[in-house]
């Protein structure tokens, strides 16, 4: 169907690109949408992804009734080695696909061609919060378009609210509806027919676990699960089903439209369409699905269960593949559970005990890492920045040596060859997969072979002896199927397996040599729970070697015969040892999603056909180079107030934007009446612009919703005119440097822009500013904060005033380390900074005081942590030539809550913090110094509104003390109540 390309020529493409295009882009226009894609790299693509998209959005508009209200922007990346998508109607209706292979570990995300499964699961979303009634037209009419959350002004929460009220949904809802219907629109391919999900509620319902609520999912459910997020895929995916299941299809579509009659808000829209509350339905869908898989359980127990012996107490949440190292008697696996950075973990088989060999940077959610081992040297090899472009890593196990082996090179499926000691995996690029070898030293890889679009190998596996090279592999049409070749031929050019088994729709997972080579294990849900099965590689033989009640995965080969094996829990997935044993015969589950295909056959009649070869080109009207800026739009415009001073004002907001938010552009005008405002200071207007890397804003009398609110004031008297750049130095999500330029003029000013209560005792000002700022700071599974890491920055500023140029210097450094705690962390966070200028001026000097929260504010809710802050003590109150400032901070453990409040508005966390900081202070040479210390706290309780946004309501005190200049001690003490908003 499509040209193979290699991986080379790629290569050279992606380098040509970006001299025929700003940002090498191009795109191709429908009546329906707008493309746009790397040319060079994914021009191959684009009749293939304008002909889903275009069957998909023709199957959207017959099943929805809905006609999009704009044309649709689709935009094709390559920005991750695994496949993702995302869709918004905020403020344009927005598409954007990550074309690589999807990650399929433990069958997670089973479909059909991944361009057509994205297009069909991501149009849903656009359908259904796009879709409007006369309301809805009516006030989008009003504001000029769509409007999204702004948080400089929060008033846009009830105009988002009344242009598109069907996106303030929850996320279980909203995934839930579109995995349910992508499902069928793949002709009943997909998580709603999944071996996993039935497994997940099948292992819920075994154990007796506590099934969330539609409050406690979002609230508690979502966040200290090790599926976190991927939860509320499961359970929305699972109550559609039933819905439609237990009240037909047409109800599900009819709760999904926005016709006339349908209510504004979801839970309404429900109780609408089914005549019973959203809590009674989640209550009674539960307790079908306790019946339903009691039956499943009883299914798979008319046969004998497998023993396993549980190597650990406690599961381990999502694990990669597995080694067993016989030097140590150790499992040496790569972990991701609450509570603990991602890393490689050694596991005492004997005790039971687990060691934390090396954390792991980007680790993917199931699949954590690709993992290998050479147990001759002692050596993992394993990839990092898994949700990006991959890097190789080693770790010697005798040393815990870590190194770089290449950077970037989007390499994984890793598999060690004990024969030639080297490494084979699966490289990921442009939307096509090809097999390579790596040799010692591991720093450069040779092209084995790329193969076609849609086939895609992984789980390698090379046999002890160095003859047989195995994998699982995927075709366009979704068949899986298990091949073996021989290495030396394929190494050759020879692409034809020596032998292959089919699996059907069930993936083939985990397969692994025995150690005499005869056989391969690995698991599948050839009936629909997830077994061990045993493939002979001479006959092409298989059999069914275990009997689980929920499921076993990756087995491990041990040398008495026995297997290691993954079984899932509701916590994750535990290590335990089985006998392989020939079986029989297994018994098959019940499918909820085949069940409701039997009963309500109107979901088969869903599925979207595939698009024919050049059909796509027929509707194409234009074609060229993507420039933002010739792509500018207006987005929406809204009403907004302001305050300037202690006044409050009234404006008009004006958005502009292209598709992808390279460019946009805002106006801002206001006016405020009364007295107490100079007649010169009642007009305000700011405009603001980024392209690329840049920012601009042109100001006059700029006011702030935040200044209604104190106590800090951002509205300032006067003109003021900003240029600025930021440049990213090193992109290694979570490590980055930054370098930022700024430029800015003040004309008419009469307090320092960024000390409110310091007089300039000028009225012209021109200011540069160069930072620095770098940062590597972790958190991990359910933590409410960084919890260990580093973070610097260093800053160097001038400012030019009546023909004298006054510089500042000052840097800090954070400093974090995790505790035993749960998310509990220890954190130093230091600073110092040295001016030069006349001692009259007021630009020579640093100024401290005060929390700097407002009462109702939009920035760091932890502003104590900033340089300038120094709580117990007023804003601007503390002035300083040179300074240091040592603070030292406890993050306790948080608190999280799963039931306190309504979906649309619930308390989500309450996290404590301890503080206490010392700040000495130098004025002029030889003046006395000043020595400032402060002891407080704050509690931050992060609330979850409108299920999209967050606010977080902060109580702070600290009490503070103050010495120096000859004078005796001082003490202050500050209360602090914050309210930040989304």
């Amino acid at each position: 169907m499509f040209a193979k390309v290699s991986a080379a020529a790629l290569i050279a493409c992606a380098a040509a690109v970006h001299a025929q295009s700003p940002l090498g882009m191009d795109y191709v226009d429908t009546a329906e949408l707008r493309l746009i894609y790397p040319k060079l790299t994914l021009g191959y693509l684009v009749p293939h992804a304008l002909g889903s998209f275009q069957k998909s959005l023709q199957a959207q508009q017959r099943i929805f009734g809905w006609q999009p209200s704009e044309r649709i922007g689709v935009v094709l990346n390559d920005f991750s080695d695994y496949g993702n998508a995302s869709a918004t109607p905020l403020p344009r209706n927005t598409l954007r696909l990550d074309i690589e292979p999807t990650s399929n570990a433990f069958e997670t995300n089973p479909g059909s061609e991944r361009m057509v499964s994205a297009m069909n699961h991501e149009l849903v979303h656009i359908a259904n919060t796009d879709i409007a009634n006369r309301q809805d037209r009516f006030w989008r009419g009003v504001f000029f378009g769509k409007v999204p959350i702004t948080p400089q002004h929060p008033e846009s929460l009830l105009y988002s609210w009344l242009t598109v009220p069907r996106f303030t949904v929850p996320r279980w809802y909203l995934e839930g509806a579109a995995v349910f219907m992508e499902t069928w629109m793949d002709g009943g391919l997909g998580r709603a027919q999944g071996g996993y999900d039935e497994m997940v509620f099948r292992a819920m319902v075994r154990d007796q676990a506590h099934f969330y609520s539609p409050l406690g999912l979002a609230s508690r459910g979502t966040r200290v699960d090790f599926q976190v997020g991927a939860n509320a895929y499961l359970y929305g995916t699972r109550f559609f089903t039933w819905l439609a299941h237990a009240h037909s299809p047409d109800k599900v579509v009819q709760l999904l439209r926005r016709d006339e009659d349908s209510q504004r808000h979801y839970a309404s829209q429900f109780e609408h369409v089914f005549g019973f509350t959203l809590d009674e339905g989640w209550r009674r869908w539960v307790a079908f699905e306790r019946e339903f898989q009691q039956r499943n359980l009883a299914q798979v127990r008319q046969h004998p269960l497998t023993p396993q012996q549980p190597l650990v107490a406690k599961p381990l949440g999502s694990v990669s593949r597995a080694h067993f190292d016989e030097a140590g008697g150790t499992l040496l696996a790569a972990m991701r559970y609450p509570g603990v950075v991602e890393h490689i973990g050694a596991l005492d088989t004997r005790t039971g005990e687990i060691k934390r060999l090396a954390d792991i940077k980007g680790a993917a959610l199931y699949s954590v890492t690709s993992f290998a081992y050479d147990a001759a040297s002692r050596t993992a090899f394993y990839t990092a920045d898994n949700l990006s472009w991959r890097d190789l890593m080693a770790l010697d196990l005798a040393t815990g040596e870590q190194r770089l082996l290449m950077k970037d090179e989007r390499i994984g499926e890793l598999v060690f060859n004990r024969a030639d000691r080297s490494l084979m995996g699966v490289r990921h690029q442009a939307g096509l997969a090809t097999l390579v070898r790596i040799v010692p030293p591991y720093t450069e890889w040779t092209q084995v072979h790329t193969f076609a679009y849609g086939t895609v190998p992984s789980d390698l596996d090379i046999s002890a002896d160095g003859q047989l090279l195995s994998a699982s592999v995927v075709d366009a049409s979704g068949e899986q199927a298990l091949r073996v070749w021989p290495l030396a031929r394929l190494m050759a050019g020879e692409v034809k397996p020596l032998s292959e088994f089919r699996f059907g729709q069930s993936a083939p997972e985990g397969f692994v040599f025995s150690r005499d080579g005869r056989y391969l294990y690995g698991s599948a849900y050839y009936t629909g729970v997830s077994n061990i099965y045993r493939y002979e590689v001479a006959n092409g033989d298989v059999q069914a070697v275990s009997n689980a009640e929920t499921g076993f995965f990756r087995p491990v080969p041990l040398a008495d015969g026995r297997l290691v094996v993954f079984s899932y829990t509701g916590q994750g997935f535990l290590p335990a040892i089985i006998e392989p044993k020939p079986l029989k015969d297994l018994s098959a589950i019940r499918f909820l999603g085949a069940e409701l295909a039997a009963k309500h056959p109107l979901v088969t009649t869903w599925q979207v056909p595939r698009a024919q070869a050049g059909e796509a080109d027929q509707g194409i009207t234009a074609r060229g180079e993507f420039h933002p800026l010739k792509s500018l739009a207006l987005h929406n415009a809204y009403p907004v107030l302001q305050g300037y001073k202690d006044s409050a004002g009234l404006g008009y907001r004006l958005n502009w934007g292209d598709p992808l938010g390279y460019a946009s552009a805002s106006l801002m005008a206001a006016y405020t009446p009364g007295d107490s405002i100079a007649n010169t200071e009642r007009t305000h207007v700011v405009l603001r612009g980024h392209y690329l890397n840049w920012r601009a804003s042109l100001a006059w009398n700029p006011s702030d919703f935040y200044d209604l609110f104190g106590p800090t004031k951002r509205s300032r008297k006067g003109l003021a005119a900003k240029l600025g750049t930021t440049r990213s130095l090193i992109y290694d999500t979570p490590r980055t440097l930054e370098l930022l330029l700024d430029l800015a003029y003040y004309d008419k000013i009469a307090t320092l822009p960024n000390a409110q209560n310091v007089g300039s005792g000028y009225t012209r000002q021109l200011s540069g500013e160069a930072a620095l700022r770098y940062s590597n700071v972790r958190r991990s599974l359910g933590a409410v904060d960084d919890e260990k890491g580093l973070a610097a920055a260093s800053v160097l500023s001038a400012h030019r005033v009546g023909g004298a140029i006054v510089s500042q210097l000052r840097a800090s450094l954070d400093m974090g380390l995790a505790l035993p705690l749960l998310h509990s962390s220890l954190w130093s966070r230091s600073a110092a900074g040295v001016s030069n200028g006349a001692a009259s001026n007021p630009l020579a000097s640093f100024y401290f005081g005060g929390f700097g929260n407002n009462v109702v504010d939009e920035g760091n809710v932890k502003r104590y942590r900033e340089h300038y802050a120094m709580p117990a003590f007023e804003l601007n109150a503390i002035a300083a030539r040179r300074f240091a400032k040592q603070m030292v901070e406890w993050n306790l453990p948080p608190l999280i809550f799963e039931e306190l409040g309504q979906p649309g508005l619930h308390l989500q966390s309450l996290r404590p913090a301890l503080f206490a900081t010392r700040l000495w202070a130098h004025g002029q040479a030889g003046a006395p110094h000043q020595t400032i210390s402060n002891l407080g706290g704050q509690v931050d309780l992060r609330f979850s509104v409108m299920h999209w946004y967050e606010a977080t309501l902060s109580l702070g005190y600290a009490q503070g003390r103050r010495s120096g200049q000859g004078a005796a001690a001082r003490d202050g003490k500050e209360w602090m109540v914050s309210l930040k908003l989304f």
